[in-house]
């Protein structure tokens, strides 16, 4: 076997074990696009709905202005004097942007040591178990795109001291996901999800 063919094979093996495509879908305005050209996100939104009650159209919302549904998406680095790099701003990784810390805290209560942050099934599953202790801390309805946005990038103590009223932009930035959500959720109505 030559060495060219050894490596294509090699190659092809390690693709096929990334867990899915890393970039974007093509249409993120669009929910039933986006759900037609990755049916295994739908599969993963649906799976986290029924086990933790967070609808389809919240999930989505929140991971589109997290991660913009790139699985390995990362914060930028920090930079000192412009030009030398000092690190990443945060941990936050993968779809959901759960940061080292919380993403323990997951898998030690309900992911398993086996999730993945850069897999769509374990990052949707993570936001459900994530948005349902904002709803036990917080009284916030897993259906309040905005409230549950504030306190997933807040974290459940900044949310209850309304850390958030001090951040106008972040306070815009959790309209614009609740806009982004009720335009998802009117979407997936229309949509023929059960042929996916």
């Amino acid at each position: 076997m030559s060495r060219t063919f050894c490596a294509l094979i090699i190659a092809v093996l390690l693709a096929s074990c990334s867990g899915g495509p890393t970039s974007a879908p093509r249409d993120l305005d669009n929910a039933c696009a986006i759900l037609k050209e990755r049916p295994e996100y739908y599969r993963a939104f649906r799976a986290a709905e029924r086990r933790w009650g967070v609808p389809v159209h919240v999930q989505m919302a929140t991971i589109h202005q997290e991660s913009k549904f790139i699985a390995d998406a990362r914060t930028p680095f920090r930079y000192v004097i412009g030009v030398i790099p000092m690190g990443r701003q945060s941990s936050a990784f993968g779809y959901s942007q759960a940061l080292d810390a919380t993403w323990d805290e997951y898998l030690a209560e309900a992911g398993g040591f086996r999730a993945k942050r850069d897999r769509i099934n374990d990052a949707s599953d993570f936001m459900g178990w994530y948005m349902n202790k904002s709803r036990d801390k917080n009284g916030i309805p897993l259906h309040d795109a905005e409230n549950q946005y504030l306190a997933y990038h807040e974290g459940n103590t900044g949310y209850a001291r309304q850390s958030y009223n001090s951040k106008p932009w972040l306070v815009a930035v959790a309209r614009k996901v609740r806009a982004r959500s009720d335009m998802y959720q009117q979407q997936i109505a229309g949509c023929r999800l059960s042929r996916w």
